[in-house]
């Protein structure tokens, strides 16, 4: 037997030679399970929640849990998330996006297991729930407790990225009602990032955009002063993307 037999194929590429069987190389891997985590986020009453499920591992008994599961062989990362997202909760309308893998070797209790964290943003109003497993249902974002897993720092971590995305995009006016006011916007935008926004700031900031449409009307059996009614121009924006800048409150 000669040097190269005993290499594995991961050695004999760094000593310079080509790595002819594909399959070998592979088959030489440590072989980690993959999993999708789906975090979704939802607005309702003031309110930012995500959407959770009671772990159904008796390690985590009575812990609440992320919505997720394995990666099949011959899915794509995507293809799983969406259908984590359907078998758990029947939704097939909500767009996800992928933010970050979680790879820590002691996250899972049986071994190690690499998950990639897919997230959304959506008015629950617009997204009614099919299924109610494992207690499904939303919680305050704000008031989670110890979590199943590393699920709580996703969820944290997916909460700091979501922070960011609205100020990059106008991901907050899907959640708001089709006329709004801009007490309504900034209570928004208030409630995602966590803090008291300067009301005259936060206007010029908004109309130097020039993306809102006046429609002329005011709000109705409010019991504050009715402030005046808007609309995103999605359709402008579309065309003139870069005129949106991030808003750095």
């Amino acid at each position: 037997m000669n040097e190269n037999d005993i290499l594995s194929p991961l050695s004999r590429a760094r000593n310079g030679k080509l790595i002819s069987d594909p399959t070998t190389l592979v088959d030489s891997y440590p072989a980690f399970p993959i999993t999708v985590d789906c975090v979704i986020f939802g607005f309702d009453e003031n309110e930012l929640k995500v959407l959770l499920i009671r772990s159904d591992l008796q390690y985590f008994e009575g812990k609440w849990s992320l919505l997720g599961n394995i990666v099949k062989e011959t899915e794509e990362l995507e293809q799983a998330a969406y259908r984590v997202l359907l078998q758990r909760t029947g939704m097939n309308d909500v767009f996800l996006e992928q933010v970050k893998t979680f790879g820590g070797p002691n996250r899972h209790p049986g071994g190690r297991v690499i998950t990639v964290a897919y997230c959304s943003l959506l008015n629950i109003r617009h997204h009614e729930l099919q299924i109610y497993d494992n207690e499904l249902h939303w919680h305050n974002a704000k008031h989670l407790e110890d979590m199943a897993f590393d699920h709580k720092l996703i969820v944290d971590e997916c909460y700091q990225w979501l922070q960011k995305r609205i100020q990059e995009h106008p991901l907050a006016f899907n959640l708001l009602p089709e006329k709004f006011s801009l007490r309504e916007l900034q209570s928004l935008y208030e409630t995602i990032l966590g803090v008291e926004l300067d009301r005259r700031n936060f206007r010029k900031k908004f109309f130097a955009m020039d993306f809102l449409i006046d429609m002329q009307e005011f709000e109705e059996n409010v019991p504050h002063r009715p402030g005046k009614l808007y609309k995103f121009n999605f359709d402008k924006y579309e065309k003139n993307k870069r005129k949106w800048f991030a808003i750095d409150f």
